[in-house]
């Protein structure tokens, strides 16, 4: 319980150092450069750069002298008329710099490299779309920070678990706070959703839900991560559930979904597609259900940020910062319990593939 009070206390206070951040940075974006967020348009322009990607780790930035801390990330880009490139993101200089190679000048504009003219132009569509082309980008952004970061953590968590058993039968230091989620995830969501076949599935459920946990909690804190809200990240983690769920199914699965038992031939044909639609719209819930919970986390929060910024009175801003805890502290359970769906709905999905069935009776004959 103490180790639990403390993380708490810990991530909480992460995220008020954040609340002061947001209060007196004055980057719009990676392009804008100004005094503080105090407008409807900067606030906006602020949480789109707080969801999104970036090619620098930013610590804070100083509102009066406009210079940011921290320090930029490499970049990998490959363009099919000018080859593979890698070097830092300080040369876009927040996106106030264009960088020239072999007569081909890229700029950085909303987190993302764009081809332009020497001036930098950019070209939307009718639709307001960018339409300059894009060169492939490799790059090492703060989001792929965050996951080494994550798995880091992982690593050594495990590893000392692992190595505390080797001396003691009852784990010692983070031991005692990891045992009993690893005790939860074996006998709540494995062995009630898999079956017998529990085993081989656990070292993926226990990376998945430790990796997304720490993933929603690393996004609490004023380093900016939101790597759980990165559409990208939610479909590599949903695409790898599908792989095990298409690669475990054994052959009742697979009658199931193209040859149903005890179902009449008319019904078959129509329940077919519809069996062939339902395995893909499983992955696509569990990535859009993790996408859109923790996004909207974020947004929400910065949101009451915001209008204690732009209503400046006495009244708002105690009532709104009120709300703003109280919306973190719920964050704080949403960053549980989406990792805990995220891995439930996996298991319950394997458990679906790796079933044994009792033999059905010959199909129904149509009448």
């Amino acid at each position: 319980m103490q180790m639990t009070s403390r993380l708490t206390a810990f991530v909480l206070l992460f995220m008020m150092t954040s609340w002061v951040s947001f209060a007196t940075s004055d980057k719009k974006s990676d392009q804008e450069h100004g005094g503080q967020v105090d407008t409807e348009e900067e606030i906006d322009a602020y949480i789109e750069h707080h969801i999104d990607d970036s090619h620098y780790f930013t610590f804070f930035s100083d509102g009066e002298t406009g210079k940011h801390f921290g320090f930029p990330l490499p970049v990998i880009i490959y363009d099919k008329e000018n080859g593979l490139h890698v070097f830092s993101a300080s040369k876009f200089h927040h996106g106030e710099e264009l960088v020239e190679i072999n007569g081909q000048h890229y700029k950085l504009y909303h987190s993302k490299i764009y081809k332009t003219d020497a001036e930098g132009t950019i070209t939307y569509d009718e639709k307001g779309f960018v339409e300059n082309e894009k060169p492939l980008d490799f790059s090492i952004t703060k989001n792929l920070i965050g996951m080494i970061l994550a798995s880091a953590l992982l690593l050594w968590m495990f590893t000392s678990l692992a190595k505390s058993y080797q001396k003691n039968q009852i784990p010692k230091g983070i031991g005692r706070f990891l045992e009993p989620l690893v005790i939860y995830v074996r006998d709540d969501i494995a062995k009630p959703n898999i079956g017998p076949k529990y085993k081989k599935y656990m070292s993926f459920l226990l990376t998945v839900f430790f990796f997304i946990w720490l993933l929603n909690l690393l996004g609490m804190t004023p380093f900016g991560f939101n790597v759980t809200g990165n559409i990208a990240v939610t479909f590599a983690l949903a695409l790898v559930t599908f792989i095990i769920v298409q690669f475990s199914g054994n052959k009742n699965y697979w009658k199931h979904i193209f040859w149903m038992p005890g179902v009449p031939v008319p019904m078959k044909i129509i329940l077919i597609p519809i069996e062939i639609l339902g395995m893909f719209t499983k992955p696509f819930a569990l990535m859009i259900r993790l996408f859109a919970n923790m996004t909207a986390g974020h947004v929400v929060i910065m949101s009451l940020l915001g209008l204690i910024v732009i209503m400046q009175n006495w009244i708002a801003g105690p009532v709104f910062f009120g709300f703003t805890i109280m919306i973190s502290v719920i964050e704080l359970l949403v960053a549980f319990l989406q990792a805990y769906i995220f891995t439930l709905l996996s298991a319950l999905y394997i458990g679906m593939a790796v079933e044994e069935h009792d033999n059905h009776s010959e199909d129904v004959p149509v009448v």
